[in-house]
């Protein structure tokens, strides 16, 4: 059997259990055909480069497989059918990942990283900002400059 990495993207407006029921009955096609889900991941509702069927965000959902290529051919078939995917990609691949995907590692980086609140940032002298400075603003900065003046009346 070949090995497959498979993600796809379900609908914005679906809800999460609905996107496991989904990827569940995907996992059963394949099953059935005789393969088997290595890994299964939900990288959770991400931004879509651009609008896919009215959409702009997007459940995405990863599948590791060492499926016949019948069953491959069957889920895409099953995707392409079901409404609620907006695009899929199936890709052969020599070796399968473990541990978790690079898109995983990226969340969990992010995750860890702590919150930036407003008194930790470096204060800025002058300029445009909450502490002063700028055209009108009390509290400092510079005036602005005199509007020249015709000699016919308004500038």
């Amino acid at each position: 059997m070949s090995l497959y990495e498979c993600v796809f993207i379900a609908r914005q407006d679906i809800a999460t259990p609905q996107v496991e029921t989904l990827a569940d009955e995907l996992t059963n096609v394949i099953t059935a055909q005789g393969g088997q889900v290595t890994k299964r991941e939900y990288w959770g509702l991400r931004n879509i480069a651009y609008r896919v069927k009215k959409n702009r965000k997007g459940h995405y959902v990863l599948f590791n497989l060492d499926a016949p290529a019948a069953a491959v051919k069957e889920v895409e078939r099953q995707m392409s059918i079901n409404e609620d995917v907006l695009r899929y990609l199936t890709v052969r691949v020599d070796a399968l990942e473990e541990g978790p995907s690079a898109v995983m590692l990226s969340k969990n980086q992010r995750d860890d990283r702590p919150r930036r609140d407003g008194d930790d940032r470096p204060r800025r002298e002058g300029g445009y900002g909450r502490d002063g400075g700028g055209y009108g603003r009390e509290g400092g900065g510079y005036a602005r400059p005199p509007r020249p003046t015709t000699e016919g009346g308004e500038a």
